[in-house]
C-alpha cells in the first residue's frame, strides 16, 4: 500500500495521515479492492482550475479531479483536491473543514473504486457511500 499526500500551491495542515492512511485502507478493502499507489495531492482553486480546463475541457472551479489508474482490484491515481473549495464546501454543507477534507478525499478513493457520480442515480449512491465510510472515521481516531 501507497498512499502519500502533497502540496502543490497550498500547505494542507493535515495531520494524523498515518491514521486517515489505514482509514482510507480500510474503506477500500470494505469494497473487495487493494491499493496500489494513490497520490493524495493539494492545491489552490487556480491550479485545480487549470488542470480542469486542461485536461477535462471544463471551465469551472471543483473540489477535486482523480486521475484514475486502477487495474483490476487494484486502486491506483491521483487525486487533485482544491482546499478553497474544501473550505467554502464545510461553511455551504455546515461542517468542518477537516471533515469536508475526508469527505472529498473519501469521495475520490470511492471513484477509483468504481463509482460514478455522472446522474442522480450514481451521485445519490455516491454520497451514500461516502457517509459510510465517513461513519468509519472514530474507529480511526479521525472523528
Amino acid at each position: 500500500m501507497a498512499i502519500f499526500f502533497h502540496d502543490m500551491d497550498v500547505r494542507s495542515q493535515l495531520k494524523q495521515k498515518n491514521a486517515l492512511k489505514r482509514w482510507i485502507s480500510a474503506c477500500v478493502f470494505a469494497e473487495g479492492k487493494t491499493i496500489g499507489t494513490i497520490n493524495i495531492i493539494f492545491c489552490s482553486d487556480d491550479h485545480l482550475l487549470e488542470i480542469n480546463r486542461t485536461h477535462l475541457e471544463h471551465d469551472y472551479y471543483t473540489d477535486i479531479i482523480t486521475f484514475d489508474n486502477t487495474q483490476n482490484n487494484q486502486i491506483s491515481g491521483d487525486l487533485y483536491i482544491s482546499l478553497d473549495r474544501v473550505l467554502e464546501n464545510a461553511t455551504t454543507y455546515n461542517t468542518t473543514p477537516i471533515t469536508e477534507t475526508y469527505r472529498v478525499i473519501i469521495h475520490g478513493v470511492m471513484h477509483l473504486c468504481g463509482y460514478k457520480d455522472k446522474t442522480k442515480s450514481e451521485g445519490l449512491t455516491m454520497r451514500n457511500q461516502e457517509q459510510k465510510s465517513i461513519l468509519m472515521l472514530n474507529e480511526f481516531g479521525l472523528g
